[in-house]
C-alpha cells in the first residue's frame, strides 16, 4: 500500500507543479503533463518505475473521455452527420496510409510491415486532439465537428487494422471474423439495453437519493462497457462512447455527465503522463536522424492530406492549417497496434520502440506546432465565422428553469411557444418522467451543486429562473449563483414573503411571489361579482400591488425589527386606504 501511495504521490506533485508552469507560459495542459511524465519516468528522475502499467490504466482517462462526448452526441445527430462521419474519415484514412505506407517502403520496410505502419500512424489522438479543442472553446465550431467526425472514424477503423494485421502476417482472418459478429452483437444488445433498460434503473436509484450510488453507478456503465469491447478484443473507447451515445437523449444525461468529469480529468491527465514516462528519449540521442526523419514524415503527410481536404471544404488557408497539424500527430491506439503487430511478427522491437517513440515525440510537438502557428500566422481582426446550417451539438440554450413543477413548466410552454431553447432541470424522477411524456426536455439534478450546474451550461446562459419548492435549496443555489456566475439574470420564485426577504438578501433583483398574482386575480373576480365595475376592480388590485411591492422593498431594509416592520405595514395600510379611496372618489365624479 505504502509503494502505491508513494507513487500517486509523486505523479499529483508533480502534475500540482508542472501544470500551471506551462499554463502561464502559454505553451497548454498536455505539455505540461508530458513534461512531468518524462521528469519523473524512468529516464528523468526515476522515480515511478513500470510506465506501461499507469499507460493501461490512464487509458480509463480516454474511455471516460469518449463516454462524455457519446453523451453530447444522439444517435439521431450522429445519422445526421454520417455523410461527413463517413466522408472525411475515410478519405483522411486512405490518403494518409497511401503516404505513409509510401514512405516506409522508401525507408526500406516490406510491404506488409509498411502498410502496417502506414495505417496505423494514420490514426491521431483522440485524447489530445478533444483536449486542445475543449482548451480553445472549439468542439462545438464547424471545425471542431469535422475534426471529431475524423477521430470518431478513426476509433472505429481500428476494429478493421485489428483485423487486417494477422492478413499482412500470412496468417488467415477466420478466426477474428467471428469475434467480429460478437462485436456487432453486443453493440445491438447495448442499445437495447439503453433504450428499454438504463432509463427505468436509473429512475429507480435517483428515488433513493443517494449522490454516491449514483456515482459508483455511472462508473460501472463505463466501465463496464468498456471492458466488455476488451474482452472481445474491441476498443474499450468505442464501447463507452456507445453507452454515453445511448444516454445522450437520457434525463439523467446532466447528473452522469457531472458525476463522470471528475475522474476523466484527473485520468485523462494520468494518461499524459503516462505517454512522457513511456518515451524512450534514449533512441533519440542514439539515432536523432532516423527518429526526426519519421516525426517529420508523419507530421508532413498527415498536415498536407487534411489541409487538401480542409481547402475542399473551402476553408481560409490558415485554418486549415491549423486543422491540418491539429490531427497529425500519432494515437494512443498505435501503441496497442505496434505491440500487436510485433507478436505477429511483422515488426522487431527496435522499430516498435522507435515507432513508439515518433508518436510520443508527435503529440509533444502538436500543441507547440499550434503555438506557432498562431504566432507566425495571427488571426485577423475581423471574425468570420463562416455558414454552417447544422445545429452545433454542443450550443448552449440562453435559458435555464431549474424546478420543473407547476411553476417551472408555465415557463417553460411560454418559451417553447416563443421557440425560445431552454434546459430544464428537476430533482424528482417522478415528475421528470411525467413531464417528458408531453414532450418537454427536462434533466435530473440537484440544483444546489455548483458543478451541475457548469455541466448544464449556466456560464453561457443568459437567463437562470430559479422555480424549485425547496426554500433552504432555493437559498443556497441563489447565493451559489450569484457568486460563481454574476453575469446571470436571475429570477426566482418566493413561496412567501420571508422567503423574498431571503433571496433579496442574497442579490436576487427579480423575486416572483409565487401566490401574488393568481390571488390578486382572485381578488378582482370577487369584487367584480359582488358588484364593483370592472374598470374599479382592476384600478384596485393595481393600485394595491404597485404599493404592496413598494412595502416589500422598504420592509426587506427592516426585516429583521419586527417594531419597524409592523410600523411600515400600518403605514402602508392608511397610504393603500387613502389610495383607494381618492381612486374610488375620482371615477365617481367621472361617471
Amino acid at each position: 500500500m505504502t509503494g502505491y501511495f508513494n507513487q500517486a504521490l509523486v505523479l499529483l506533485a508533480a502534475a500540482v507543479l508542472l501544470l500551471p508552469l506551462f499554463q502561464r507560459l502559454g505553451l497548454g495542459s498536455i505539455l505540461g503533463y508530458l513534461a512531468a511524465g518524462i521528469l519523473i519516468g524512468p529516464l528523468g528522475l526515476g522515480l515511478i518505475p513500470g510506465a506501461e502499467a499507469v499507460l493501461h490504466f490512464a487509458e480509463l482517462g480516454v474511455v471516460l473521455m469518449l463516454f462524455l462526448v457519446g453523451l453530447e452526441l444522439a444517435p439521431d445527430q450522429l445519422w445526421a452527420q454520417r455523410k461527413r462521419l463517413l466522408g472525411l474519415g475515410l478519405s483522411q484514412m486512405l490518403f494518409s496510409t497511401a503516404l505513409l505506407t509510401a514512405f516506409f517502403l522508401v525507408w526500406g520496410q516490406s510491404t506488409p510491415a509498411a502498410i502496417a505502419i502506414g495505417a496505423t500512424l494514420a490514426l491521431s489522438s483522440t485524447a489530445f486532439a478533444v483536449q486542445m479543442l475543449v482548451e480553445t472553446n472549439q468542439l462545438g465550431t464547424p471545425q471542431g465537428r469535422n475534426a471529431f467526425s475524423i477521430l470518431l472514424f478513426q476509433d472505429l477503423a481500428v476494429i478493421p487494422l485489428l483485423l487486417l494485421l494477422p492478413v499482412l502476417a500470412g496468417g488467415g482472418g477466420g478466426e477474428e471474423e467471428p469475434q467480429l459478429l460478437i462485436g456487432l452483437g453486443a453493440l445491438v444488445l447495448m442499445w437495447l439495453a439503453g433504450r428499454y433498460l438504463l432509463n427505468p434503473w436509473l429512475a429507480w436509484l435517483a428515488r433513493l437519493h443517494n449522490r454516491e450510488l449514483m456515482t459508483a453507478t455511472a462508473l460501472l456503465l463505463v466501465l463496464g462497457a468498456a471492458e466488455l469491447m476488451e474482452i472481445l478484443h474491441l476498443s474499450m473507447g468505442l464501447g463507452a462512447f456507445v453507452a454515453g451515445m445511448l444516454l445522450a437523449n437520457s434525463p439523467f444525461r446532466e447528473q452522469l455527465d457531472t458525476d463522470i468529469q471528475p475522474f476523466k480529468g484527473l485520468l485523462l491527465g494520468l494518461f499524459f503522463i503516462a505517454i512522457g514516462m513511456t518515451m524512450d528519449l534514449k533512441l533519440l540521442v542514439s539515432a536523432p536522424l532516423r527518429i526526426l526523419a519519421m516525426g517529420v514524415a508523419l507530421l508532413v503527410a498527415k498536415t498536407l492530406v487534411l489541409m487538401v481536404i480542409a481547402r475542399v471544404m473551402k476553408v481560409a488557408w490558415r485554418d486549415a492549417l491549423r486543422f491540418g497539424l491539429l490531427l497529425s500527430q500519432g494515437g494512443e491506439f498505435a501503441f496497442v497496434l505496434f505491440t500487436q503487430a510485433g507478436a505477429l511478427g511483422l515488426l522487431d522491437e527496435g522499430m516498435i520502440a522507435r515507432l513508439n517513440l515518433v508518436v510520443a515525440l508527435s503529440m509533444a510537438a502538436t500543441p507547440l506546432l499550434l503555438k506557432l502557428v498562431a504566432r507566425l500566422w495571427p488571426a485577423p481582426a475581423r471574425t468570420s465565422r463562416g455558414v454552417d446550417d447544422e445545429p452545433a451539438p454542443h450550443g448552449q440554450p440562453p435559458v435555464i428553469v431549474a424546478g420543473f413543477g407547476r411553476f417551472g413548466q408555465i415557463i417553460g410552454r411560454i418559451l417553447v411557444n416563443r421557440r425560445i431553447p431552454f434546459t430544464a432541470l428537476d430533482s424528482n424522477p417522478e415528475h421528470i418522467d411525467t413531464v417528458r411524456r408531453f414532450g418537454n426536455e427536462v434533466y435530473f439534478g440537484d440544483v444546489t451543486r455548483l458543478d451541475l450546474l457548469r455541466t448544464a451550461g449556466l456560464e453561457h446562459a443568459r437567463v437562470m429562473v430559479l422555480a424549485i419548492d425547496d426554500v433552504q435549496a432555493s437559498l443556497r443555489a441563489a447565493s451559489m449563483i450569484r457568486e460563481h456566475f454574476p453575469h446571470i439574470t436571475l429570477i426566482a420564485r418566493a413561496r412567501d414573503r420571508y422567503h423574498a426577504y431571503s433571496l433579496m438578501a442574497e442579490g436576487v433583483e427579480h423575486v416572483i411571489r409565487e401566490t401574488l398574482d393568481s390571488s390578486l386575480r382572485a381578488a378582482q373576480t370577487t369584487l367584480v361579482q359582488l358588484g364593483v365595475p370592472e374598470s374599479t376592480s382592476i384600478e384596485v388590485v393595481r393600485t394595491f400591488r404597485d404599493v404592496d411591492e413598494r412595502l416589500l422593498r422598504e420592509q426587506f431594509q427592516h426585516r429583521d425589527q419586527l417594531d419597524k416592520l409592523i410600523e411600515i405595514s400600518a403605514r402602508g395600510r392608511e397610504e393603500l386606504e387613502s389610495l383607494l379611496a381618492a381612486s374610488v372618489d375620482g371615477k365617481n365624479k367621472n361617471e
